[in-house]
């Protein structure tokens, strides 16, 4: 059930209109993680240079998904997805960019769509 987010992001790796919900991005965030970190322990205890390979492949792959929801993120509490560039600057890039994709969406229809929270998923 939860997998699917993880999917739906994947299927719109390319789309950088619109706005993702909360839910959707750190569904999307866990899932990614969890598997890359799946891939590095089976790699590590088996000391496979080809499972390394394979999480490097894996890490190329969903770089366009991973920005192309963080900027919809974005787009969901009503900042531009360049503020995704935010995460550049060392030390508090990150730490601002994850308190953005924390807060809530906007409650009404913003520039970017309408709330995702009000359509039927």
């Amino acid at each position: 059930m939860h997998m699917r987010w993880y999917l739906e992001a994947i299927k719109n790796y390319v789309n950088f209109q619109g706005r993702a919900r909360r839910k959707e991005y750190w569904l999307f965030n866990f899932f990614n993680l969890l598997i890359l970190g799946i891939l590095y322990l089976v790699g590590s205890a088996m000391e496979s240079v080809f499972l390394f390979v394979i999480i490097l492949i894996y890490y190329f792959f969903m770089f366009i998904p991973s920005l192309s929801v963080t900027v919809r993120r974005l787009h969901d509490i009503g900042y531009s997805g360049w503020f995704v560039l935010i995460n550049l600057i060392p030390l508090i890039g990150g730490t601002i960019l994850f308190i953005f994709t924390c807060l809530d969406s906007q409650a009404n229809d913003n520039k970017y769509g309408p709330n995702p929270k009000v359509l039927v998923h």
